[in-house]
């Protein structure tokens, strides 16, 4: 699904997608194990690609490019427990000749902000390892969802 911004920003619009949390998502004590925030990222990230017409598993049978992780970073803002719903919002944070950054915004059904990620996806050429130029069916299906000022 794809909604505007909804505080009213001029600039792109961002991929919007609904997840709970689960009890394995939490620890011990009984809130969001840090770790659980990034598998919400990710399986937002991979809607937000079948959205573009980029399923994973087509990106992982083409056999030229691939898009690790290179770098991921989260904020924690409000402790979330088992059963919450959450709307996941993602956005292109910047968009290079060989890499990309997704972020990912975590709110709650009242708008607070539960949490963020960012991940930094660098593209890979599969038969040598190194780094190559982003596909350009990749960087033309992320551009409209550039944040302004990237």
């Amino acid at each position: 699904m794809i909604s505007p911004n909804a505080d009213g920003r001029d600039g792109p619009v961002e991929f919007t997608c609904e997840q709970t949390v689960r009890l394995y998502d939490t620890d011990a004590a009984g809130f969001l194990f840090y770790g659980s925030q990034f598998r919400f990222a990710h399986a937002a990230l991979e809607d937000f690609l079948a959205h573009l017409g980029l399923p994973i598993g087509a990106i992982l049978r083409e056999p030229a490019t691939l898009f690790p992780v290179v770098h991921a970073e989260a904020d924690y803002r409000v402790p979330l427990t088992a059963g919450e719903r959450l709307r996941v919002r993602v956005g292109v944070r910047a968009l290079g000749e060989r890499s990309f950054s997704v972020a990912c915004r975590l709110l709650l059904p009242d708008g607070r902000e539960a949490g963020s990620v960012l991940t930094v996806h660098a593209a890979l050429d599969t038969a040598t390892g190194a780094s190559r130029p982003l596909p350009e069916a990749v960087r033309t299906a992320l551009a409209p969802y550039l944040a302004q000022g990237a």
